[in-house]
């Protein structure tokens, strides 16, 4: 555990290593664990002539600021860079995986008007129609690897907003070093399937190890038929949503930046928040492993060997026989190899 912490990792018993040391496959979140935790806001682009660029940005961010979300973040981030202010705003809801929405008053006045921010499944089922120009759009934008999120406004569709994720630094080698050493490895996302699988070519995966348009309270249901059909499941996430699936899975690794639902349902928090410590919690675990084998080795082998020879079975034939003392101080050190061997692992 020392070991785990020095490598600024967070075990929770000793046990955990165990469970990771017979992991077949690992699933990682997509926003904001394989790329940074806040996206760039990089379009936001009015589908009717009732609003400017700016203006639309503005409704974004009065409704997103009553939410928690990597997307949320950015959105927030480009309003605070360009210097706008919030609208008033009251009753903010929030559907999981899907969207936002608010009583805004456009226009300081006592009129509220009700404005949603989300994906075109849950809007449509909030009776907004999504024109045939805008899906076009959309798709221009999605196949530029950016996720999509549309803004309506009474029911009406009034903007869409796109959003780029950046890989983490260390993302592409962590990886190619988890596929080398022998586990399977995935992306779960609730994006699209286009800029999840342009994430994953960037990784070096194939489209069949990405999970695309998962909602938040299907992950715990994807990772446990994954454990039914005989893998043994490491999640890697960081945000709310995570939080049922890290808890499924038969190890859940959260970066410690993450939300506390996330860092409380997990058995190991990477705290530098380095994708690269997931590697060190496999190493660490496969490792400590060896280390058992090796011991159990050493310590049979003396056992198997000097049990006899103090019991005289080389005496008729060679002479050879343990006193008493000797045979003490042969069974110490091999005490004494097996701890040293031990406090090798702190040196790799």
């Amino acid at each position: 555990m020392g070991i785990g912490a020095a490598r600024g990792l967070l075990i929770r018993g000793g046990d955990v290593l165990e469970s990771v040391h017979n992991l077949t496959t690992i699933i990682f979140d997509k926003t904001g664990t394989l790329t940074l935790p806040v996206p760039r806001l990089t379009d936001y682009i009015p589908t009717t002539g009732d609003f400017s660029p700016s203006s639309l940005l503005q409704l974004a961010a009065t409704v997103e600021s009553g939410t928690y979300h990597p997307f949320a973040a950015a959105i927030q981030q480009q309003a605070t860079a360009e210097g706008i202010t919030l609208l008033p705003a009251r009753n903010f809801y929030t559907a999981p995986g899907e969207g936002v929405s608010a009583l805004v008053d456009l226009n300081s006045t006592a009129v509220e008007q009700r404005v949603l921010v989300g994906t075109v499944p849950w809007l449509q089922s909030e009776g907004v129609i999504i024109p045939a120009e805008a899906t076009i759009q959309a798709d221009l934008l999605v196949h530029a690897n950016k996720s999509i999120t549309f803004l309506a406004v009474n029911h009406q569709l009034a903007g869409l907003l796109a959003i780029s994720h950046d890989l983490r630094a260390d993302a592409q080698s962590t990886i190619a070093i988890l596929q080398k050493s022998g586990l399977n490895v995935m992306i779960m996302t609730g994006d699209q399937e286009v800029p999840a699988q342009a994430v994953a070519n960037q990784l070096g995966l194939t489209n069949t190890q990405v999970l695309a348009n998962v909602r938040p309270d299907e992950k715990a249901a994807v990772i446990a038929r994954l454990q039914q059909a005989g893998e043994r499941v490491g999640m890697v996430g960081d945000g709310i949503n995570d939080g049922p699936a890290l808890a499924q899975a038969d190890v859940g690794i959260a970066l410690h930046s993450g939300t506390d639902v996330a860092v409380e349902s997990s058995q190991i928090v990477l705290m530098g928040d380095r994708l690269q410590d997931v590697v060190s919690a496999i190493w660490l675990s496969r490792s400590i492993f060896n280390k058992i084998r090796q011991n159990l080795f050493w310590a049979m082998t003396y056992n198997i060997i000097g049990i006899p020879i103090a019991a005289g079975v080389l005496l008729p034939s060679w002479g050879i026989v343990l006193n008493p003392a000797t045979a003490g101080a042969l069974m110490a050190f091999s005490s004494i190899s097996v701890v040293v061997n031990s406090l090798t692992l702190r040196m790799e």
